[in-house]
This record gives structure tokens, C-alpha cells and sequence, in this order.
């Protein structure tokens, strides 16, 4: 084995031995679509959280907080989408070094050469894909598995792809772990290793897609992928540069196919990790 070689492997299993945070408190009671937590004070919904989901007191009142900051800057509006933000422990998805971070506004290292999406962005991306419950959403790049916990609070259909394969696996075991802690809304999130440039074919189409890695140009896959009137977001642009898009794909009578595209932030650039895979190479 080389010098280079060496390195590498050393460095895949320091990231592969990161864990989100220690285990803690099993969820009390059972997960209820129609429950919701309060948000008429802080102190009401740490309340709320503790005897409903029995979580952190201290991160709770972080995620509180950081709601307050979302709904100011109009990063999220829909009651469904508020609902999926406050009931996601987003402490279980960061790296144990990063912990007292985790609702921080930017974007944290995971390992594996990638980052964890800061909240306002996955605010704002999920609520711009006006999920109801019973949609068909596709996730490219599981990543922390943040993004489709969230997801998994607005509908109990939620398929994923992660293309890294420690990152698949230690994201998958974090699920499994949480599902025996009682989050049993994660059974809905169903994982696969894979090139998510391809999709999901075997599951689709999906009513909605959602890419959290940056690249170029909209695969043709994944338009293909998505039911007419579907929505996709995601980051198009140059490395470090992208601008976050909403795609519907509308069906003409005469049956063409025509992408409407908009900027969800008014052209300012947002950057993400790139998208790899079998396209780029």
C-alpha cells in the first residue's frame, strides 16, 4: 500500500468513526401526525417537547430560537413545514465536535469531505417543494440524514441516495438507532448507496425532488423521475457558486415536456458540495 493510499484509509475511517452524539432519553410517546408542538413561547414548546419527545431541554430552546430567526426571514411559512422544523432534533444529526453548533445558521462538517446544510437553506428548500402529506419525495444526497428526518415529519413517503458508502451506512445505523429510540417517523425514509445523478427509477416517479449537492445542469433523469405538475429544487451552478432553482415540470396537451425555473433566492448564490458520480468523470 502507497503513502497516498494509506492516508486515504486513514482519513475514511476517522470520518466513519464520527457519531452524531451520545444516545439519549427514548421518546415518551407515540409519534402522532396530528400533534404539534406549541409556539406561543418558548417555555411552551421546550414543555411540550420534553413530555412529548423527551429531548434536550438545552438544544430545544436552541431550536426554538433558531425557528424564530426562520419565520423572520421568510425561510419558512407553512404550518406543516414549521411543524417538521421543530419536531427534527437536528442535535442528532451533527458530529460529536460540532454538537454545541448544531443550530448554528451556516452549514457543519459531517466527515467524508462533506457538510451538513445550515437551517435556514434547508428551511427554505423543503417549504419551496409545498410537500403534503402522501407526496412522493426523492432526496438526493442523504448526507447527515437531517434533510429527510425533516422530510419524514411531512409525509411518511421519503426515498433517499447517498453515493459515499461509509456515509451511506453510518447515516442508515443513525436511522436505525433513532427508530429503536422511538422516532418511528423515520421508518419512512427508505436509503440506498448509489449515483443519484440515475434517481431512484425502480420507486418513481416522485411528486417531488429535492438535490443537496451542486452541479451544472438539471440531470434529465430526474426530470423524468418527476410526475407532471412536480416540483424539484436544487443548486445549479459553477463549484461554490450555485444558485438554488425550483423546477415544475409541466405536460403539455400535446404531450411535451417544459421546465419552469425560478431563483427561490431572488439570484443570490448559495454554495453547496458537489455533486459526484459517473456524469462528472
Amino acid at each position: 500500500m502507497d503513502r497516498r493510499s494509506f492516508l486515504l484509509g486513514m482519513a475514511q475511517a476517522a470520518a466513519a468513526a464520527l457519531v452524531a452524539c451520545p444516545a439519549r432519553a427514548n421518546v415518551p410517546r407515540p409519534y402522532d401526525w396530528n400533534g404539534s408542538p406549541p409556539r406561543s413561547s418558548r417555555e411552551a414548546f421546550v414543555d411540550w417537547m420534553v413530555k412529548n419527545r423527551g429531548e434536550d431541554p438545552r438544544f430545544l430552546g436552541q431550536r426554538f430560537d433558531r425557528f424564530e430567526q426562520l419565520v423572520s426571514h421568510h425561510d419558512v411559512w407553512d404550518e406543516s413545514d414549521m411543524r417538521a422544523f421543530l419536531l427534527t432534533p437536528r442535535e442528532e444529526f451533527v458530529t460529536a465536535e460540532n454538537l454545541d453548533r448544531a443550530y448554528e445558521w451556516h452549514h457543519l462538517n459531517i466527515g467524508f469531505g462533506v457538510t451538513i446544510t445550515g437551517p435556514h437553506t434547508v428551511a427554505r428548500m423543503t417549504n419551496t417543494l409545498e410537500i403534503r402529506r402522501g407526496d412522493k419525495v426523492l432526496e438526493i444526497g442523504t448526507g447527515s440524514g437531517y434533510q429527510s428526518a425533516y422530510l419524514s415529519n411531512l409525509t411518511p413517503n421519503v426515498w433517499s441516495i447517498e453515493i459515499i458508502p461509509g456515509l451511506a451506512r453510518r447515516t442508515r445505523a443513525l436511522y436505525d438507532t433513532l427508530i429503536a429510540r422511538g422516532y418511528s417517523e423515520y421508518r419512512a425514509i427508505r436509503t440506498r448507496n448509489a449515483d443519484g445523478y440515475y434517481g431512484w427509477e425502480d420507486a418513481a416517479p416522485f411528486d417531488k425532488i429535492i438535490v443537496t449537492c451542486g452541479i451544472d445542469h438539471i440531470p434529465p433523469p430526474l426530470i423524468q423521475q418527476l410526475t407532471p405538475d412536480g416540483i424539484m429544487v436544487i443548486p445549479i451552478g459553477p463549484p461554490g457558486a450555485q444558485h438554488v432553482l425550483k423546477a415544475v415540470k409541466r405536460r403539455s396537451p400535446d404531450g411535451s415536456v417544459s421546465v419552469v425555473r425560478s431563483d427561490i433566492y431572488g439570484g443570490a448564490i448559495i454554495p453547496f458540495v458537489p455533486f459526484t458520480g459517473a456524469h462528472s468523470s
